[in-house]
């Protein structure tokens, strides 16, 4: 019996030392995560990473993320060229990309919206009647000419301007796929435009104009209302020349309600990706997993749409 108490008391401040040990490993192991992750591409999704990015180095102070936009083109060219660690893409990836080795998963939801100048010679019909899906193929696939007349069934004959986006970017395509089966960026018409910025910028300077933005370029952060200067034009979806209270887009609020709950089409709603060559590693595949859990916590404040349970679960099996 004495030998007994001798040999616990002699275990217990060991193994408590033992533990004490784990723990301070863990905590270091944490603590000392180190590198840099290089980000670059879609606009849809620079805000979102800048936020990503500023959190996840508060609790890892030891990592640097550098993150740039340049659509969705430029993060997979730079990702499967090794410039980068990680590409945002914001369209599907293509099949010529998984043969070059793309892997990717999916982080958020976004999607693309109309808008026009605030000023439009028709702007009260067209926030009472929508525009339906024919109106915008006639304007970016068919080229046709019309007038705000005849796009909003009103009396105005002023000519619509129409503008599209000039470099590769994921909106572009996601938008030409909803107004076209298979459709590609190349088949869009209208006045080229670079990036996300620059065709808001292009319609709030013309009253005629008429483009298409990504969640957080068609409404402003502060406020949730569209974008100083510009108005976000609902779609007639069920095509009944109203809009219907589930198809109102007055406010960032709106939207994602109207994406979340299944009314907005797919596309122009769509996933957000995040895509390497060959697999996440390293300080990457760290980041990539606080994306998928921890990270999703800053999703809605940041103005988008959080993947379902079970897009998370089956992202976090690729990671």
């Amino acid at each position: 019996m004495k030998v007994s108490k001798l040999l616990l008391v002699f275990l217990i401040p060991v193994l408590l030392i033992f533990a004490g040990c784990q723990t301070t490993n863990t905590e270091m192991q944490k603590d000392t995560l180190q590198g840099t992750v290089r980000v670059s591409g879609a606009f849809a999704l620079y805000p979102m990473m800048l936020k990503w990015a500023e959190e996840f180095q508060k609790v890892n102070p030891g990592v640097r993320i550098d993150v740039s936009a340049g659509g969705a083109g430029k993060g997979a060219a730079d990702a499967l060229g090794g410039l980068v660690d990680l590409g945002m893409i914001s369209r599907s990836i293509k099949q010529e990309e998984i043969d070059q080795g793309a892997y990717f998963v999916p982080v958020v939801k976004d999607a693309v919206f109309p808008a026009v100048n605030e000023k439009n010679p028709a702007l009260n019909e067209l926030l009472q009647k929508g525009i339906k899906k024919q109106v915008f193929i006639d304007l970016w696939i068919n080229d046709k000419a019309m007038t705000w007349g005849e796009v909003a069934g009103a009396s105005s004959t002023q000519k619509v301007v129409v503008y599209t986006r000039s470099d590769s970017c994921g909106a572009a395509e996601t938008w030409a796929k909803y107004l076209k089966t298979g459709g590609l960026q190349e088949d869009l018409k209208g006045v080229g435009v670079y990036a996300d910025p620059g065709i808001a910028e292009a319609v709030v300077k013309d009253a005629l104009g008429i483009g298409y933005n990504n969640l957080n370029y068609a409404y402003d952060a502060k406020t949730g209302l569209p974008v100083a200067g510009m108005k976000v034009v609902p779609i007639d979806i069920n095509e009944n020349g109203i809009v219907d209270e589930n198809e109102k887009l007055d406010s960032k609020q709106m939207a994602i309600g109207s994406v979340r709950n299944g009314v907005y089409p797919s596309p122009p709603a769509r996933d957000l990706n995040l895509m390497t060559k060959g697999n996440f590693t390293g300080v990457t595949k760290e980041f990539v997993k606080w994306i998928l859990t921890d990270g999703q916590n800053y999703v809605e404040e940041t103005g988008y749409i959080k993947l379902t349970p079970m897009q998370i679960e089956d992202a976090l099996k690729k990671v």
